[in-house]
């Protein structure tokens, strides 16, 4: 069974009630009852953790490696700053989709650059929800490459 990891990062457990103009009015829970049963359709398993809190992310990255095959993050404002969740990004070897429900790139300049790019296998920005949705849809093809070249998903 492929097994998905979906961390979420500061300030997203105000989800539904922050900013809806600009994050929407659904729930940090409503997102990840979402993915979990598009998740569930592949017959994937999905575990999900939410932290305000750098290091306890870099920390389900560093454990994610050899239990998890892949991993979505929306990292929220850490995307523009953590370094440090960069490099443990960088040691994990699945596939990594970043997700913003917004569009980073059309707000203000410190949003504009992700430092996490370099190390996750591709960004899905700017359509609310159906960012997760499409986050999915990618690590399909993304694992199933992987177990198509004989590739361990989790290697």
């Amino acid at each position: 069974m492929i097994k998905i990891l979906l961390l979420s990062g500061p300030n997203l457990d105000e989800l539904g009630t922050r900013n809806p103009t600009v994050y929407g009015t659904l729930t940090l829970d409503d997102h990840v009852q979402r993915v979990r049963a598009l998740a569930g359709k592949q017959g994937w398993e999905l575990t999900h953790l939410q932290s305000n809190f750098e290091g306890v992310l870099i920390e389900q990255v560093h454990g994610a490696r050899g239990v998890f095959d892949a991993i979505i993050i929306n990292a929220g404002a850490l995307t523009h700053s953590s370094w440090s969740l960069h490099d443990a990004l960088d040691n994990f070897a699945g596939p990594i989709v970043e997700v913003h429900l917004s569009n980073p790139a059309g707000r203000e300049s410190f949003r504009h650059t992700s430092t996490l790019a370099p190390v996750v296998s591709g960004t899905i920005a700017g359509f609310g929800a159906l960012s997760y949705d499409l986050a999915v849809v990618a690590l399909v093809d993304l694992v199933g490459e992987r177990s198509h070249t004989g590739e361990s998903p989790n290697a």
